[in-house]
């Protein structure tokens, strides 16, 4: 947690009522995202019991699975769902546009879960599901792999930071705003609402309490409610597995078990879609346009990787080298969008100035039209200098830059105390201002001009430079170690 954190969230106690991290939002929100709710059997790895899955808030559908512990129920409930979704996530895959060179999807599938552990779940989901065989003993439906394969994908693009394709919404929203609870109490959707969108006429602390009813407002899964683990459930599931040969009370015991279920995820349904109106109302940042972009690029990747000859499912664990290749793509990735977030956002470029990498100021010099006649021909080199209030931790020489102007590039010449704890810093300006010896009308900061500078750069990262895998010792993937000899092929090769 960040001290600009902390301070909202103490805000937002005295004030009661959630505090804004962001001026705008951070994150794509599909005009039609697929809600998937997902509950597992307590005390087994992995077990389905039920999911209500839907891309519109008015038509949810419910799976369930009678008997968890039973594999061809679980594969059955997995074939159902597999149908579902991968009617959705191929309704993308139609129309396509020009991308530099190339072509992909106009828009991707976005798949919103409720929290983290929703993540966790469709991860371990996709990897029981993705290696099962279509054929011979123990075959599955051809659309059980598919889908796991793709829930894969999407947990795989759920650790890419930035991108969008896969949400828990209390990770989302917990990005957006901060609440006058502890991040435990956060990881309650119903409770985390309650403060971002409380009920008329009822306090944040009051509605955050009701929240932790768990009849009222039951956990958002993957997890069920102990209580209603022994109470409801167990009963039910038993109730169904005595009714084996008799087909009309299966019926009817099937029907009072997904009525149990559907009241423990329909709470939580109406809560992902405030979530998403919550978001709505913000507005996008200028970056994820482009960020969506990227996971554009990658679902047309994986539409065509699964769509051709022998496609070949996810390994089950990567190799050294490709281990050592992913979290370098993984920290670009990070780093990228930590500036994103901060060049689109004074509240979190905010962060950047209290800890000095940053400042902001009102230009009280100026020389736009300054040309540096040094080398063989002159250039606009303008100078401006800005007052500012902000602790500075930068140094002479270094390099910073302006959101509002980001194609240009500022060098700190100086910087001197101007009385009341302020700084005045020169910079010299390189870029955007075109061609011409006379800068463009807008490029050069004008005096009395309220703007901020900061080490943070977008610019691009290559990527590291790793072996191929036969290029490695043995130990990471590489050839065989060679055998060592024993005394008795030495006594062999003497003789």
């Amino acid at each position: 947690m960040t001290s600009l954190t902390s301070l909202a969230r103490a805000l937002a106690v005295r004030h009661e009522a959630a505090q804004p991290l962001t001026t705008v939002r951070h994150t794509h929100i599909s005009t039609r995202p697929l809600v998937f709710i997902p509950l597992a059997l307590a005390g087994e790895a992995n077990a389905p019991l039920a999911a209500l899955v839907g891309d519109r808030e008015d038509a949810p559908r419910l799976f369930v699975v009678p008997q968890p512990r039973n594999r061809d129920q679980r594969f059955r409930f997995a074939a159902d769902l597999g149908r579902r979704f991968m009617s959705y996530v191929d309704s993308f895959a139609r129309h396509q546009e020009d991308a530099r060179g190339r072509r992909r999807f106009t828009d991707a599938p976005q798949l919103l879960v409720p929290n983290p552990g929703g993540i966790g779940f469709v991860r371990l989901f996709g990897r029981s599901t993705r290696l099962r065989r279509t054929y011979g003993e123990y075959a599955v439906p051809p659309v059980v792999p598919l889908f796991g394969k793709w829930l894969t994908f999407f947990a795989e693009r759920a650790e890419h930071p930035g991108s969008s394709l896969m949400l828990a919404m209390t990770s989302v929203l917990g990005a957006h705003w901060a609440t006058g609870q502890s991040a435990v109490e956060d990881a309650n959707l119903a409770a985390l609402l309650a403060w971002l969108d409380p009920p008329a006429g009822q306090s944040p602390f009051d509605a955050a309490l009701d929240a932790e009813d768990p009849d009222r407002w039951p956990p958002a899964g993957p997890a069920t409610d102990p209580t209603f683990d022994a109470e409801r459930l167990a009963p039910a599931i038993e109730r169904y597995a005595r009714t084996d040969g008799n087909s009309i009370a299966r019926e009817v015991a099937l029907d009072m078990l997904e009525s149990a279920l559907r009241g423990q995820l329909e709470p939580t349904w109406h809560l992902m879609w405030r979530g998403v109106a919550l978001l709505e109302r913000l507005a996008p940042g200028a970056s994820v346009v482009e960020r969506w972009a990227d996971d554009r690029d990658a679902y047309t990747g994986y539409v065509a990787h699964v769509t051709g000859e022998n496609p070949l499912p996810q390994p089950r664990r990567d190799s050294a080298v490709a281990a050592a290749r992913r979290l370098n793509r993984l920290e670009r990735a990070q780093a990228r969008f930590d500036a994103q977030r901060a060049l689109d956002d004074p509240l979190v470029m905010a962060e950047y100035r209290l800890t000095g990498e940053a400042f902001a100021g009102d230009v009280v010099a100026a020389e736009p039209d300054r040309l540096d006649a040094t080398g063989p021909r002159r250039k606009l080199r303008p100078h401006v200098t800005v007052r500012t209030q902000d602790p500075l931790r930068l140094a002479v020489g270094v390099e910073v830059q302006s959101p509002a102007r980001a194609s240009q590039k500022a060098e700190i010449l100086s910087i001197t105390p101007a009385g009341d704890g302020a700084l005045d810093v020169e910079l010299e300006l390189n870029g955007g201002m075109g061609r011409a010896l006379t800068p463009a009308p807008g490029s050069v900061p004008s005096v009395g001009e309220r703007i901020t500078y900061s080490t943070v750069s977008n610019a691009f990262q290559a990527s590291g430079n790793f072996p191929e895998a036969g290029d490695t010792p043995w130990t990471h993937g590489g050839p065989p170690a060679p055998p060592v000899p024993t005394e008795e092929d030495a006594v062999e090769a003497w003789s």
